[in-house]
């Protein structure tokens, strides 16, 4: 028997069981995460405070963990935006992200249980619903929830929680792709990366995550490229 991924990220316990603090850490997380801020767009502190519903000590205390993660900068008078990507932070994201998430799709190969592969493929039935729909939101959520699973499944807590703190750096620029390409025209090669799970072909499970990673990275790539020619 493989042994039970640990838990984490925002999964790792109920929210309802949470410290206030870290409630509102995951709350806005996920707005950097989904692209609700978006990058560039300035905010203020008091702002955030009025947006969660939170005092200001529990969301300066998130605002500090983002900045040391680099998922925020600090802009001065109580402001806070996303950072801007330009084409060599893509790059650094992709040469990291062409190692990770190959090597925890090997490992997550090796451990999944049939359990843990249906699991899986009902995420990545409902990815494909939310693409049908043009549901932008959903899809970002599911395929991150869909790549984090893999990350939990591999085993290897210090890599998953690197791999998952990059998506902090590029989630709001893929919100940027979607809504300039739709849903439907973003790369999806999960059903190569499940046929080989299932196959516990190690090999070919790497090179479907490979894929989908590098697509999907180049289209954040290509999107920039084209904003800084319109400007």
């Amino acid at each position: 028997m493989q042994k039970t991924a640990r838990k984490t990220g925002s999964e790792a316990a109920p929210v309802s069981r949470l410290p206030a603090h870290e409630t509102i850490y995951r709350q806005l997380r996920a707005l950097v995460l989904f692209g609700d801020l978006a990058p560039g767009q300035a905010v203020t502190i008091q702002g955030l405070c009025e947006r969660l519903g939170a005092g200001m000590t529990p969301v300066r205390e998130a605002l500090r963990r983002l900045i040391a993660e680099g998922a925020l900068e600090l802009q001065g008078n109580r402001r806070v935006s996303v950072p801007l990507l330009d084409a060599g932070h893509v790059g650094e994201l992709i040469f990291a992200r062409q190692w990770l998430d190959p090597h925890l799709a090997e490992r997550a190969t090796a451990r999944a249980s049939m359990e843990d592969l249906r699991a899986l493929t009902a995420i990545d039935n409902d990815l494909d619903r939310a693409i049908l729909r043009g549901d932008m939101r959903g899809y970002l959520e599911l395929n991150y929830r869909f790549h984090r699973r893999i990350y939990e499944l591999a085993d290897a807590p210090i890599l998953a929680d690197v791999a998952d703190g990059l998506w902090l750096r590029f989630g709001p620029s893929l919100r940027v792709v979607c809504g300039r390409v739709g849903t439907q025209g973003l790369p999806d090669k999960h059903k190569d990366l499940l046929a080989a799970m299932r196959a516990r072909d190690h090999q070919a499970a790497a090179e479907a995550i490979r894929a989908d990673v590098v697509q999907g990275m180049e289209q954040v790539r290509q999107s920039l490229a084209r904003a800084v020619r319109a400007d």
